[in-house]
């Protein structure tokens, strides 16, 4: 859905650099509260540089402004983008032996500032979300991360989601390597903190996802920059004929142009 209510998060001439090499070159983008943009685009083009750039990667050089409920964050380091309500769902989580998944949840709340003194009122709210995305409750007694399946982490990816209610969720191929059944429990996160009012930018490369989760646009990023932008019906259209398709339909383009879904092509 699309509102004419201030942006959720905006950003601004992203420039994204690595070592030296630029890898983004100028990316700008909106969303507004409850909407929901997929990020697209060949491999190597730029797109999980530009998501864990957004959240302030130190390995990384970034310029442009970054706007979060109307503040600008981009020069606050990572951290304090996440007490603003910045979330960044990772494409390899990774693990961390020693703490299990209920106390780094916790920590992770009270650090945003939630409160979560009554244990008993936690354990019971983290059993309720454990329950409605289908994870099993002895999840939350094991190390995070540690000997879960690539399936299993990205699922309790979604769940910290929940847990914490960001403003602003940037999910960088979440749905890489899930069967059927981890899918739908990722969608189904996805679509209930958007339908809190959350904005999402989620980077993908499959269809599958998009049929559970509707996207309100889709960008299209080619050799750091966002090439192509469309509604939902345009990514059919770019599974029937491939990304050489899509760069040849937007080489040499200085116009926006009509493809399919009301699509822009940008120069």
């Amino acid at each position: 859905m699309t509102n004419a209510t201030q942006p959720i998060f905006s950003c601004q001439g992203i420039e994204i650099a690595a070592d030296a090499k630029s890898i983004v070159k100028g990316v700008d983008l909106t969303v507004h509260p409850g909407e929901i943009h997929a990020l697209m685009g060949p491999n190597g083009s730029g797109k999980s540089t530009f998501a864990t750039g957004l959240m302030g990667h130190p390995a990384l050089t970034v310029s442009g402004r970054i706007t979060l409920n109307g503040e600008s964050v981009e020069e606050m380091p990572p951290h304090e983008r996440a007490r603003r309500g910045l979330f960044l769902g990772f494409q390899y989580p990774v693990a961390i032996p020693g703490v299990t998944v209920a106390s780094f949840l916790r920590a992770s709340l009270n650090a945003l500032g939630k409160n979560t003194t009554n244990v008993f009122a936690f354990r019971k709210e983290l059993e309720d979300v454990f329950e409605r995305l289908g994870i099993p409750w002895g999840f939350a007694d094991r190390y995070l991360n540690d000997g879960f399946s690539g399936g299993e982490k990205k699922r309790l990816e979604i769940l910290q989601m929940v847990m914490m209610e960001p403003k602003f969720v940037i999910l960088d191929e979440i749905d890489s390597g899930l069967d059927v059944d981890a899918l739908k429990v990722v969608a189904s996160g996805i679509n209930e903190i958007a339908a809190r009012g959350a904005g999402v930018l989620m980077v993908t490369h499959y269809q599958r996802l998009l049929d559970l989760v509707v996207p309100t646009r889709v960008h299209y990023f080619m050799e750091g920059k966002i090439a192509f932008e469309g509604e939902a019906d345009s990514v059919r259209e770019l599974e029937a004929n491939g990304y050489d398709w899509l760069k040849q339909k937007v080489t040499g383009q200085v116009a926006d142009v009509s493809i399919t879904g009301k699509s822009e092509v940008h120069s």
